[in-house]
């Protein structure tokens, strides 16, 4: 058990490691796994590198980010000029068809709607406003179409899990209910434990997957 002086230690340590964190005004505090991140950034794409570096910390359960984005001068766009921008790089980006997503933008904050087909095409919205000039939030309100039912998304995930050699099919149960994945059972690295999460959520028409594979 990592103490927590160690544990907010381990996390500065990684963020000031990763160079898509440029922030030095940044402190961490922790209790008990729980890790605070305080202070500002300049942009949002620094903020979500912030909460992606603490998350990588081992010992690390959950983490608040508190940090306010304050743009410089040169980088502040009307929400209007933002709008524009948004669609523009959805409208590029071949991963989400054409009026899949609508936009919204208030001083700055991005909220995204609308419906997709595959989680995938989610993140790939997400990721597309994350680092464009001007934002400094994002809500991503994007919702997954079901698309099968709950035996042959168990089956699907169960037969991709069995097909790769990180995984010991005995060993991994897949419970389907709704739209939602529940992940059980063991695995034997933390990296066969995220993968397993992925492979669930490139089922079709899955939105939630709840991980609770064991290392063991």
């Amino acid at each position: 058990m990592i103490d927590d002086r160690a544990l907010s230690r381990d996390v500065l340590a990684e963020l000031a490691w990763d160079p898509s964190v440029t922030g030095t005004d940044l402190g961490v505090t922790s209790k008990d796994g729980i890790v605070t991140v305080t202070g500002h950034v300049t942009s949002f794409a620094q903020k979500h590198a912030v909460d992606a570096a603490a998350r990588r910390v081992n010992g690390v359960k959950a983490i608040a980010v508190e940090i306010s984005v304050e743009l410089p001068f040169e980088h502040r766009r009307s929400d209007e000029d933002i709008a524009a921008a948004v669609v523009n790089r959805l409208d590029w980006d071949a991963a989400i068809l054409p009026d899949m997503v609508t936009v919204q933008v208030q001083d700055g904050w991005v909220s995204l709607d609308g419906a997709v087909d595959w989680n995938f095409q989610k993140d790939a919205a997400a990721l597309d406003v994350r680092s464009l000039l001007g934002v400094v939030g994002l809500s991503n309100r994007i919702t997954i179409r079901p698309r099968a039912n709950a035996h042959d998304i168990a089956e699907g995930i169960k037969g991709t899990l069995g097909r790769s050699w990180f995984f010991d099919p005995k060993r991994v149960g897949v419970d389907v209910h709704g739209d939602c994945v529940r992940l059980t059972g063991s695995v034997h690295t933390e990296h066969a434990r995220n993968l397993a999460a992925v492979t669930a959520w490139g089922s079709p028409g899955v939105a939630i997957v709840e991980n609770d594979l064991a290392i063991a």
